[in-house]
């Protein structure tokens, strides 16, 4: 049970991820954040390593956001499948043990 269990808290998260990932609000910080960072970046003296490191990891933590979300989406998708192999085979075996 507890593996129906795992595998619907999977899908829920997944939903929860597909929201998000569509939620125009979400988008647009991305988009503004990725913009002015660039923006940001394009403006510092190329002597201030510093800083446009800094700005080179924070682009690259919202791309890491990104693909969170697309992973635990993707996962989702995988516990759907897996779930509904499951529930076939306690059918199955349900199935046998009222026949047998």
């Amino acid at each position: 049970m507890t593996d129906e269990i795992a595998l619907r808290r999977q899908m829920d998260r997944s939903a929860r991820a597909q929201n998000l990932m569509n939620d125009e609000l979400l988008k647009e910080a991305f988009t503004v954040l990725e913009s002015e960072y660039l923006e940001f970046w394009k403006a510092t003296p190329v002597r201030d390593q510093d800083a446009r490191e800094r700005v080179f990891h924070a682009i690259n933590v919202i791309g890491k956001v990104k693909q969170h979300l697309v992973t635990v989406l993707n996962d989702g998708k995988v516990a759907k499948v897996q779930l509904d192999e499951f529930l076939t085979t306690q059918a199955r075996k349900a199935g046998a043990q009222k026949n047998g």
